[in-house]
Parts: C-alpha cells; structure tokens; sequence
C-alpha cells in the first residue's frame, strides 16, 4: 500500500468510497458526493491524499478551510474516509500521518474535526494522533429528519503555531 497525492484521476473511486461513507448514515451530513469541480472548490489545494492497494485507491484524507478570515490561515478541517473492504488495516493511519505531516510543512497548525459520536473508529483514529475532544454540538443539524451531536475535536501542532 502507498500514500500519494490526491488528484482528478482517482476522484471516480474517492467518490465512491465517500458514497459508501454517506451510506453508513455516521460519516456525514453531506447526502451526496459533488462532483470533481464543486469537491475539489471545496479543498485545500494541499495536504489530500489517497491510499493506494493493488492499483485500487482504499482511502483518502483531504483538508477544508476552516475559514476565510486571514486569522484563521493556519486552521483546517480535516476529512477521512476508508473504503468499507479495507477498514481495520491500518490504512486511517497512514493517511493521517501523511496529511500531518504535510499540514505542518505549510504552517497549518491546528486540525479540527467534526464526528458523529456513534463513528467510535474515527473518533478513535483522531485520539491516536492527538486529537482532543473539545466539545458536543447537540442536535446540530438533522439528517433524515432526526436531531444528531457532532463532536468536535483538535489536534493543535507541537511543531509550528506555537
């Protein structure tokens, strides 16, 4: 398996793993996957990864602003998603530090994620790399007309922002 950069050409299949991630009903609020041009508008330009298996991307990670006020140019938003075939395989963590790793390279430093609490894997990857929860928006939004919490968490750099 190996870590590279996130571009259009895997798009078809970073689709499809966020489909599976919409369907579980626990990933997102989002009901459908964009398109390449409103996704890629969405994201960073870098620090997106996939993950890559037998010629079959298995996962990607990307970044969203956090905001556009120049104050908050080093805080992003973090996105993570595994195909459903290759859960468990150590993959999430690989991503992560990959995206980490680069985040830091261009001064970003302060992560934060959104998690439905009933996502325990992913809430359990962000804690491994240092994630802390910093809060609970209760009944934030609804998806299929039911109230849902969001916990929020961040990872703040050891290494730059300081």
């Amino acid at each position: 398996m190996e870590v590279i950069s996130l571009t259009s050409v895997h798009y078809q299949e970073v689709k499809t793993i966020f489909e599976d991630g919409i369907a579980t009903k626990n990933a997102t609020f989002t009901t459908e996957a964009p398109e390449w041009d409103d996704w890629d508008a969405q994201h960073l330009q870098i620090c997106r990864f996939v993950a890559i298996d037998k010629n079959k991307v298995v996962g990607w990670i990307a970044l969203m602003p956090f905001s556009n006020v120049p104050a908050y140019r080093g805080v992003a938003e973090i996105s993570v998603y595994i195909a459903k075939k290759a859960r468990n395989k150590g993959i999430g963590k690989k991503l992560m530090e990959a995206v980490i790793s680069e985040a830091e390279s261009n001064f970003i430093w302060m992560l934060h994620a959104k998690i439905f609490p009933e996502n325990i894997a992913s809430i359990a990857l962000h804690k491994h790399f240092g994630f802390r929860v910093v809060g609970v928006f209760e009944q934030i939004g609804q998806l299929d007309n039911q109230w849902r919490n969001v916990v929020l968490m961040e990872r703040r750099s050891q290494k730059v922002g300081l």
